[in-house]
Parts: structure tokens; sequence; C-alpha cells
């Protein structure tokens, strides 16, 4: 929680300065500003029974698999929602600082930064072939988390502008479940 804040107020910062982070700048606080290294140590609070001392111990060191999920989530949301944030007073996405710092076009950061994404996918498929530290359920709960943003973030921001694709994928696991 410290940490988020933290990037939430070098946020606030840039945006108050207008400063224009590097893409390696605004990553080391982007993902954590994205929330997502908080939800997935959260969502570890209540199972006892497979959360140990060593398996936040593993967390705390961020983990290959914690920092690919992370990836994804940053990527695939500023992607699709980086022209309707600058409508507005909102920091710099990933992609408007890739496109400043690498002089590229909007396409070509685009571009990158879906390759990066099917990287991170790939890398994270590789945490479940070799033993790890932890339970294989820790890593299929971090895994679930870049599955609901690959949902949600897939062709559009299904988040904030929930349409057709969000509700009949929740409708589907939730309303209109298979029975057993």
């Amino acid at each position: 929680m410290k940490r988020l804040i933290r990037a939430y107020f070098e946020e606030a910062r840039w945006l108050n300065q207008g400063h224009i982070p590097s893409f390696d700048e605004h990553l080391s606080v982007s993902l954590i500003s994205s929330g997502y290294p908080m939800l997935i140590a959260n969502s570890f609070v209540g199972i006892k029974d497979i959360v140990s001392n060593e398996v936040l111990e593993w967390l705390s060191k961020d983990p290959k698999i914690v920092r690919n999920s992370t990836i994804i989530a940053r990527f695939m949301d500023d992607i699709v929602s980086h022209k309707v944030e600058q409508e507005r007073d909102h920091v710099m996405s990933t992609v408007e600082c890739y496109m400043n710092q690498y002089g590229v076009s909007e396409q070509a950061a685009v571009d990158e930064l879906n390759r990066q994404v099917v990287n991170a996918w790939k890398e994270t498929n590789e945490e479940f072939i070799r033993p790890t530290a932890v339970p294989s359920s820790i890593l299929v709960r971090v895994l679930n988390f870049s599955r609901v943003i690959d949902l949600l973030y897939k062709d559009d921001d299904g988040y904030t502008r929930v349409g057709k694709v969000t509700k009949d994928s929740v409708a589907a696991l939730l309303i209109d479940s298979v029975p057993l």
C-alpha cells in the first residue's frame, strides 16, 4: 500500500509540474500505480493454509510472474485507454512515454508494447514449467489476474466502458453458469 501511494504521489507530481518521464522512469512508477502488485498481495489474505512466510517473502521480491502480470495489465490498459485519458488532465501513458523516448509513431509504440505483452505471457507460462519456490496454487492466482486483464482490455477498455463482451463474459460465469 505504501508503494502504491508513493507511486500515486509521483504521478501527481509529474502532472502538476508538467514533467514528461522517460519510458523507463514511467514504468518504475506506473507498474506500481496500476495497483496490480497490491491487488495480487491482497488476494493472498485469508488463504492461510497455503500462504506461508516463505510465500510472502517470495512476493516481496517482485517475482517474475507478478511483474509479468503487472506488465500485461499496465500495457493492455494503456494501449486501449491512452487516447481517452489524454482528453483530460492525466499523466502520460506508457504509449506516449514510449513514443516520446524512442521517437516512434503511436502504432509503432503500440506494436512494441503488444510484443512485450506477448513476451510477458510467454514468461508467465514458463513459470508453470519449472519448479518454483511457491505452491502452484499461488501461481494460478497470479495467472488469473492476468486472465481477467486479458478479458477486460483485449480490444477495448472493458473496465471503464463496460460493453457487450464484458457483460456477456460475466453473465456466462456468474449468471448462466454450467450446471454441474
